[in-house]
């Protein structure tokens, strides 16, 4: 070995990155304290699996297989960062938004609620394990409780306005919690209560949907499960036992803070098992709430009958899919991919191909989806190169790979700009990460992203026509 490759073998050896492990098999899952860990980059599957031992404190060593953004580690943590054009210094944080405005869902669903202007209100989750209410001005008027009086004891990954006076969250404790909200008279400071916490995932939470009218709440989780849930106390089965914070031992530090909770432990409806990967994301049916899609990293997208608990199709792609958004009137479903792009499916058992149409344009993959609230065409995804891309699926070409779309407008993180590197955006999206995007018709384009801040675009007439 030469004396330049012996130094960048000792740089890469002394370089570190924060990793979050986290198993999907209960047996030799880490506690849920075990929070991210600071590791060398020039680690491989062999010594990342001698690692998983130690902490596990495994009398007989378990071979271990680490999978990546759904990409299973074949080389150095250091060479699959570079391929992937990979900051080692990334930190993630905020990664889930709502909005809550007289045009949205939350609020059409509350009756008799009523909106004027300035009363629009942001909801965030946070890697930090908080919840944070956020009013027009940039100012934050609630946070949510720490783990000590009930709130979640690791990061929160998605967060919904269910009403006005109702919030659910869920994320990387395993567990969705519902919260009352309330408002101080002028709506200068708020109050997060807990209500209800909801147990049966073995693994972390990835996606929430909401659907207020019915009480119900779809999930999915890296245990490979949709999980089904009712807001109501009364309508929810008693929590499982074994997976409750008091019957593990692991848990004993965590059960030390909460000794201050009251909140009811409810256990899910059902929980639907057929994915053999991470179900990365799950949505109602924006027609029928009695039918449910989920998408995952095994590359499969699947209808459920909610009510039965039964698989009705599955439809297969050639990438891990990360994200989901139903488009009813065009009998689609929109998934961002692993693989950059985003591709349109069509769920029905009598469609005869599975991609009716692929977008094109981002340079990582695509996380978050969200719909156009003013016309049935467009569509708005974000993705880990750092920006979030509207799309107008009535704007297609045909070539060698059928229907193809390519956006329409691009935006881009205001960071950057502060920074002055708007022209030289860093590699993959560094530092600027888009996680979360919604686009309401009222507030506007809300996306947060790894430079920590909520970024709100205007978002009116960017279709030409609403219909």
């Amino acid at each position: 070995m030469s004396e330049e490759q012996a130094t960048s073998a000792a740089d890469s050896a002394q370089r570190q990155v924060r990793v979050q492990l986290i198993s999907k098999e209960e047996d030799v899952a880490l506690p849920d304290s075990t929070g991210p860990i600071l590791v060398p980059t020039g680690l491989r599957r062999y010594a990342l699996s001698t690692l998983v031992n130690n902490l596990l404190g495994s009398e007989k060593p378990v071979p271990f297989e680490f999978l990546i953004n759904g990409t299973f580690l074949r080389t150095s943590i250091d060479e699959y960062l570079t391929a992937n054009g990979i900051s080692a210094e990334t930190t993630l944080e905020i990664d889930a938004t709502d909005v809550l405005s007289k045009t949205s869902p939350a609020a059409s669903w509350a009756s008799g609620a009523t909106f004027s202007k300035g009363q629009e209100r942001i909801l965030s989750g946070s890697y930090d394990g908080l919840l944070r209410i956020w009013n027009m001005s940039s100012e934050i008027i609630a946070t949510s409780p720490g783990p000590a009086e009930g709130g979640h004891t690791a990061s929160i990954k998605t967060a919904k306005f269910v009403s006005p006076n109702q919030v659910a969250s869920a994320g990387l404790d395993r567990t969705v919690r519902l919260w009352k909200y309330t408002e101080e008279e002028g709506g200068f400071s708020g109050k997060f209560s807990p209500q209800l916490e909801l147990y049966g995932h073995k693994a972390g939470i990835e996606s929430l949907a909401v659907h207020a009218p019915s009480n119900r709440l779809l999930t999915g989780s890296a245990d490979h499960t949709v999980g089904y849930w009712s807001t109501k106390k009364a309508d929810a089965p008693s929590a499982p036992e074994n997976l409750l914070p008091s019957s593990n031992p692991r848990n004993s530090k965590r059960r030390k803070l909460n000794t201050s909770v009251t909140a009811p432990q409810r256990g899910p409806l059902s929980l639907l098992s057929a994915h053999t990967g991470p179900v990365s994301a799950a949505v109602f049916d924006a027609m029928d709430s009695t039918v449910g899609y989920s998408a995952s990293w095994d590359h499969s997208l699947r209808t459920w009958d909610l009510v039965t608990g039964s698989l009705v199709d599955t439809r297969t792609t050639s990438h891990s899919l990360l994200s989901l958004e139903h488009l009813p009137e065009h009998h689609l479903l929109a998934a961002g991919t692993s693989a950059r792009h985003i591709t349109l499916i069509d769920p029905r058992a009598s469609a005869t191909t599975v991609a009716a149409m692929t977008l094109r344009g981002h340079t990582n993959a695509v996380v978050t989806l969200a719909r156009d609230p003013h016309s049935a065409f467009g569509l708005i995804s974000g993705s880990h190169d750092g920006t979030c891309r509207i799309w107008d699926i009535r704007s297609t070409k045909t070539d060698k790979d059928g229907v193809v779309g390519e956006s329409i407008y691009s935006i881009t993180r205001k960071s950057l700009e502060e920074e002055g590197k708007a022209e030289s955006k860093r590699v993959g999206g560094e530092g600027v990460k888009v996680f979360s995007v919604c686009w309401d018709e009222t507030a506007g384009i809300v996306s947060a992203g790894e430079d920590k801040r909520i970024q709100i675009n205007r978002g009116e007439g960017v279709l030409s026509s609403r219909k």
